[in-house]
């Protein structure tokens, strides 16, 4: 949010905006802000909230963002890492470069492998419990399938208070700092910063987050 912050009112792409809560905070700031995400009952949620007319929501993936026409792109909540092969990452890195105007910037977050975050996600660790507006409760663990080189296959099971089960799956990719740079490179970014965390914390910080900041160098 700080370097979105930097550039005022300024045009912004939130993408995998999920159900909008980064999108209307940028957009209350007063930034005009574009939410994409493939997921048609996350963008339906967002719709709902107060403030979701002052953005613009899009159903789809990158290959949708028109072109120059972002002053910033955002991926919060690890987005990049669902990228999982490297054909998913480049594209999504040469969408991003041709939807920012020249000299654009690109913020996002990844987690650095060297935690190995993955060996604390287990059910005794990972349970959350949320009371949903239907006054429902929930439970949600999270369990580790399979690590296979730098890819964690998880899945997370919630548990609804009325007796609901439902289980979501995903893999995530570990990228090192060096496979980052190297792949914003190739796509036509210079990387201005990697920070440990969302405060800028220096890399290796407890969080063991990267948070990437690049920019457009066309």
């Amino acid at each position: 949010m700080s370097v979105v912050g930097e550039a005022p009112a300024a045009r912004v792409l939130d993408l995998g905006c999920g159900t909008g809560r980064l999108a209307l905070a940028m957009s209350a700031a007063g930034h005009a802000v574009t939410g994409v995400d493939p997921a048609r009952a996350s963008l339906d949620a967002a719709r709902a909230k107060p403030g979701a007319g002052r953005v613009t929501w899009i159903e789809g993936t990158s290959p949708v963002l028109p072109d120059t026409s972002f002053d910033v792109a955002v991926m919060t909540s690890h987005v990049a890492q669902f990228f999982a092969s490297d054909a998913e990452w480049e594209a999504t890195l040469a969408d991003l470069s041709r939807a920012l105007v020249p000299g654009g910037r690109l913020t996002f977050d990844s987690r650095d492998p060297l935690a190995r975050a993955w060996e604390r996600w287990n059910p005794a660790n990972s349970r959350r419990d949320v009371t949903l507006p239907d006054g429902r409760t929930v439970t949600a663990t999270t369990r580790v399938h399979a690590v296979t080189a730098d890819v964690v296959d998880y899945s997370i099971s919630y548990a609804f208070s009325d007796g609901e089960e439902l289980v979501s799956t995903g893999s995530l990719r570990f990228r090192t700092e060096e496979q980052l740079r190297s792949s914003l490179a190739a796509a036509g970014f210079s990387v201005e910063q990697i920070y440990g965390g969302w405060n800028r914390e220096p890399i290796g910080a407890p969080d063991g987050e990267f948070l990437v900041i690049a920019r457009t160098t066309a």
